[in-house]
């Protein structure tokens, strides 16, 4: 995109071979699933099952860790934890578990002595190997915070739509800094969140980059365009391909979920859409590998524009 050059949403204007399909118009749309359970019938001529019983509500983990190794990893990934709980000393010492009693402990991390009971209690799938710590919350950015971290030039932005896999979320919030994006977007429902998993898989970047949580990723994508960003939709069932598609400047790449891709919502607010040229057998690359073809072709683009003497496309 040529430095100056105004934006009007909803229009591509930026050169490149065509405009390529509407990311929406493929027929992508998310498939809609149904889970409605069976009806709850006891035996034939049994007295039908009273209404209105009240259900004990399940408690929230997600910030818990369990295990001996699992929280050696925490430790390891700089993982901030709030808490521990450590099964008390019986019988004859157990000399792993207090290494990582000793490592908490050295860590800043409070150390509570509690019998096992109470961990079988919180513990998942009772395999805690008497130990559970606590994480603290994930300080999420706010997407105005990713919009102020782009500046006025040339920035990029990850949007992901509702990739789950912690390991994939973890390895583009990497790609993503790495390259100098200006942060990365996720939904609040149905989508990975900043884990242990997240931790290791991005070596701690997403303690380096904004990471923006948002109720909904259509009015997001509309809030990075008035921003002056282009959305781009990656999508296979583009018709024009990364080499050729205005990938430089002001960019929000949205990428879609493992199983089902982007949304139809999603997609329709984007500029235009791209794929990834292949040769080979196989369907495509994960979401996490193409994330990081995209991003380098960005980089690409607006280290070019900056020297025209590379004599690369910009």
């Amino acid at each position: 995109m040529a430095k100056g050059q105004s934006r009007t949403p909803g229009r591509d204007v930026r050169g490149g071979k065509g405009r390529g399909a509407r990311p929406g118009a493929s027929g992508g749309a998310r498939a809609g699933r149904s889970f409605h359970g069976e009806k709850n019938r006891g035996p034939r001529g049994s007295a039908p099952r009273p209404a209105g019983r009240p259900q004990r509500p399940q408690r929230d983990r997600s910030d818990l860790i369990e295990g001996r190794r699992a929280v050696e990893e925490a430790l390891s990934c700089g993982v901030p934890l709030r808490s521990a709980l450590v099964q008390e000393r019986s019988g004859e010492r157990d000399q792993a578990l207090e290494c990582i009693a000793a490592r908490l402990e050295e860590a800043g991390v409070t150390v509570e002595r509690v019998p096992r009971s109470r961990l079988d209690a919180l513990s998942s799938h009772g395999a805690h190997q008497g130990v559970v710590v606590r994480t603290r919350p994930f300080a999420y950015a706010e997407l105005s915070d990713v919009i102020s971290a782009a500046g006025d030039g040339d920035a990029l932005v990850v949007v992901l739509d509702h990739v789950t896999d912690q390991g994939n979320f973890g390895a583009i919030v990497r790609t993503a800094e790495v390259v100098g994006a200006a942060g990365v977007v996720v939904a609040k429902a149905r989508s990975a969140s900043v884990g242990v998993g997240a931790y290791k898989t991005s070596a701690g970047a997403v303690m380096h980059i904004p990471i923006a949580q948002v109720p909904n990723l259509a009015r997001a994508i509309e809030q990075l365009k008035q921003a002056g960003f282009w959305a781009c939709a990656a999508t296979e069932h583009a018709e024009q391909d990364v080499w050729h598609a205005p990938m430089g400047g002001r960019l929000a790449l949205v990428m879609g979920s493992e199983g089902e891709g982007i949304s139809r919502l999603v997609a329709e607010k984007c500029d235009f859409a791209c794929r990834l040229p292949q040769r080979g057998r196989v369907e495509s690359l994960n979401v996490a590998q193409a994330t990081t073809v995209l991003c380098y072709e960005w980089l690409r683009r607006v280290e070019a524009a900056a020297d025209p003497g590379t004599g690369a496309d910009a």
